[in-house]
């Protein structure tokens, strides 16, 4: 028997989903977009995507690169790197608090 559990919407932030595909090496739009999808099972649009594009790089947190068959890669940078570990580090120890107040291991 399997229950349905209620959709509960969109949790993360489209710039940290898209810090974190950035995190492993540089992507064009539609590969971020791919990789985004397959790791958190929900598709990331053109138009947020490009918006979150357009706001990390006015922040520095990432650089678009030289167009590469008329598609235009994006890197983190080191600022973007640092913020991003922060935020991941906040994101787990607040895993780790909603967990234990549920009575659940972190493991």
């Amino acid at each position: 028997m399997t229950t349905d559990i209620p959709e509960l919407g969109r949790f993360a932030e489209p710039a940290l989903l898209i810090l974190v595909s950035l995190s492993d090496g540089p992507k064009h739009g539609y590969a971020i977009m791919a990789d985004v999808e397959s790791g958190t099972g929900r598709p990331l649009g053109p138009g947020t995507l490009y918006a979150a594009l357009a706001r990390l790089e006015e922040r520095g947190l990432i650089e678009a690169l030289a167009p590469v068959d008329r598609r235009r890669p994006y890197r983190l940078t080191a600022v973007g790197a640092t913020i991003l570990a922060e935020q991941l580090r906040e994101l787990s120890e607040f895993a780790r608090l909603g967990l234990r107040r549920l009575g659940r291991s972190p493991g």
